[in-house]
């Protein structure tokens, strides 16, 4: 991996006619599109349509079969460096909430950096206390994964990715597996990281949230991008067929 610079026009994220397939099944079709610095981007689309399988290539949680994928000018390749660079530069929070059972709050947040950065106890401790509060959860800080509600886990699991600094961070529709009710409470605290000015891409059916947060819309169905677009312009008048079809559907829900 060669050493780089960053140039202010070049994106944090890209992806350059990146494929990829799960045997016959073509599940990303010649994705292209880039995240500037700080920008919010909103992935949307039916069920199925490889929103997910995307977002997992961009962290490398499944491997591109075809085209490039760069972080800040890093392209995400085999080598081991190249991911580690790009691992500590880009967060990930789950559909699952994926906290260890066996380890408290606390452990869950302070065992990444204390493992992948050689941060001390005390500076993880420090910096997990830090975020916990920042998700307004750190009178659970003792507490078991077990001990606490769906939203909880979740706010816990979006502190833990940020206790590893990362300048990106992914959202795989981080509200599905939550009860109605608990929604909002992990919407608003995505909602703030973004008027803080975090770079983000995130897979959502929350259309509501994606209009107050993002600055960009990236429309997908069949393993393609249909439509790419500003936000404001995005719901007031989709270019295709296909996302106007979408939009009606989701918003009459």
């Amino acid at each position: 991996m060669s050493t780089h610079t960053y140039e202010p026009h070049q994106p944090m994220v890209e992806l350059r006619n990146v494929n990829k397939q799960f045997g016959a099944f073509h599940a990303l079709k010649d994705i292209c599109f880039q995240v500037e610095r700080g920008e919010k981007v909103i992935v949307c689309g039916p069920s199925g349509s490889g929103k997910s399988t995307m977002i997992r290539c961009i962290n490398r949680l499944e491997k591109h079969d075809g085209g490039q994928i760069l972080v800040e000018g890093i392209e995400l390749n085999d080598e081991v460096r190249s991911l580690a660079a790009v691992r500590q530069e880009v967060g990930m929070v789950f559909q699952q909430f994926n906290l260890f059972p066996h380890m408290t709050v606390l452990e869950n947040l302070m065992l990444a950096p204390m493992r992948v950065r050689k941060t001390s106890k005390q500076e993880a401790r420090d910096v997990a206390m830090q975020y916990l509060r920042r998700v307004r959860i750190a009178e659970k800080a003792d507490r078991y994964p077990a001990q606490l509600s769906g939203g909880q886990q979740q706010r816990v699991a979006i502190a833990r990715a940020l206790c590893m600094k990362p300048k990106t961070l992914l959202f795989d529709e981080p509200t599905s597996a939550l009860d109605p009710e608990m929604i909002s409470e992990v919407l608003d605290v995505i909602a703030e990281l973004a008027r803080d000015g975090m770079t983000m891409i995130c897979v959502t059916h929350e259309m509501g949230f994606a209009r107050q947060v993002a600055d960009k819309m990236v429309f997908m169905d069949h393993g393609e991008i249909v439509e790419v677009a500003p936000t404001a312009e995005f719901f007031a008048a989709p270019s295709t067929e296909r996302a106007k079809l979408f939009l009606s559907q989701i918003l009459s829900h």
